[in-house]
């Protein structure tokens, strides 16, 4: 690592674009006195964010850190981490950290961090990659500097945190990774965390205008009076299921969301279980606030539309709160059928744009390119 004169580091955090650089942006504000008050003696950091697609065109860690080696030497930065929100994979393991301190270096998956109280996770794990990299180098014998306090930041009962097998020809000296089901599990949640599933609700605006025409006629329709009021709680759970399946089922396969792998490794296999399902929880998140908001919509429809001797006299039910609410959550289901109908009428990339990070886009085009080749 460089030592700039005058007491000074300066710290390049170089993001991926969207996700990554707004966490990079919102830290920049607090790290460079929180660095200083921890490493004391009066030295004083610079924090700059860098905006860059570091990442484009490769998820091979090594290759990352090449070129993250090479973008910092051609700046005046004392040190470099690199943020990106694709899961990183390594040796078999989900990578979450990679360290070089003899260049200064630092290579972060955000997704290893999981998908609640994000940017303090990263935080927390971008102060302890700097002060790492900003102590004394070690000695072969005594291996990298500080590092048993770099895993504070990930260790914890949902995320088994070890340090990783680094090859001699490798750039970085240091590597924590994650395994195990539960490492499995918070990747994931990372993964859905950083393609942001609210996004999803704007992205549909077509399908949501066909449900909500479809829950519009359905709440003023009595032959759907009688089958709301005949129906049994499980059924109607059984109808909701089935209509939020069939939405989520149909936006997979009519935007060619899934991801298929040619290569046979097993590695490959357990990365495309590992998109495949964050796409699933992604869209599945999108489609059950849709469907959430579809129910209130319908019972304020209905409240404004129903007239109670009409309903009584149709089905032979008095109008309840019970009967508004049954109704509601039927229309709601019948209504998203509907919606997964006019889901066709959205172009592909508009809701691959809704479903994925930025990065995830331009990982799966890159992967549609070389397939076409």
């Amino acid at each position: 690592m460089r030592v700039s004169s005058q007491g000074v580091t300066v710290v390049a955090l170089l993001a991926d674009p969207d996700a990554p650089t707004e966490i990079a942006q919102g830290m920049a504000r607090t790290l460079p006195d929180r660095l200083a008050d921890r490493w004391g003696k009066g030295r004083r950091f610079d924090v700059e964010v860098v905006s860059e697609p570091f990442t484009v065109g490769t998820e091979e860690p090594h290759t990352l850190m090449r070129r993250i080696m090479d973008r910092g030497s051609a700046e005046r930065w004392d040190i470099v981490v690199a943020l990106t929100d694709l899961p990183l994979h390594v040796h078999g393991r989900k990578l979450v950290v990679d360290l070089s301190h003899e260049h200064g270096l630092a290579l972060l998956s955000l997704p290893t961090l999981g998908g609640m109280r994000l940017q303090t996770r990263a935080r927390r794990a971008v102060e302890e990659a700097v002060l790492s990299l900003s102590g004394p180098r070690a000695t072969e014998a005594d291996g990298p500097p500080r590092s048993q306090p770099l895993l504070a930041p990930f260790v914890s009962r949902l995320a088994p945190v070890h340090p990783g097998q680094v090859g001699e020809e490798e750039t970085a000296d240091l590597r924590y990774v994650i395994s195990g089901p539960r490492g499995y599990l918070r990747v994931l949640l990372g993964m859905v965390r950083a393609n942001r599933p609210w996004r999803l609700v704007p992205g549909l605006s077509k399908a949501l205008a066909a449900a909500l025409a479809t829950g519009a006629v359905a709440t003023v329709n009595s032959t759907i009076w009688s089958l709301a009021a005949s129906l049994s709680t499980p059924r109607l759970v059984i109808a909701m299921v089935g209509s939020v399946a069939l939405m989520i089922g149909w936006l997979i396969v009519d935007a060619k969301l899934w991801h298929r792998t040619d290569e046979v490794s097993r590695e490959a296999r357990k990365r495309a279980a590992l998109y495949n399902a964050s796409t699933v929880v992604t869209v599945g998140i999108g489609v059950l606030v849709c469907y959430v908001g579809l129910m209130v919509i319908n019972l304020v429809w209905a409240l404004f539309i129903l007239n109670s001797r009409v309903f009584a006299s149709t089905t032979r039910t008095p109008l309840d709160v019970t009967e508004y609410w049954t109704l509601s959550w039927f229309v709601a289901s019948v209504a998203t059928v509907g919606g997964a109908l006019g889901s066709g009428l959205e172009s592909d990339d508009a809701i691959r744009s809704a479903a994925y990070s930025k990065r995830e886009q331009e990982r799966r085009s890159v992967l549609q390119d070389d397939q076409g080749d």
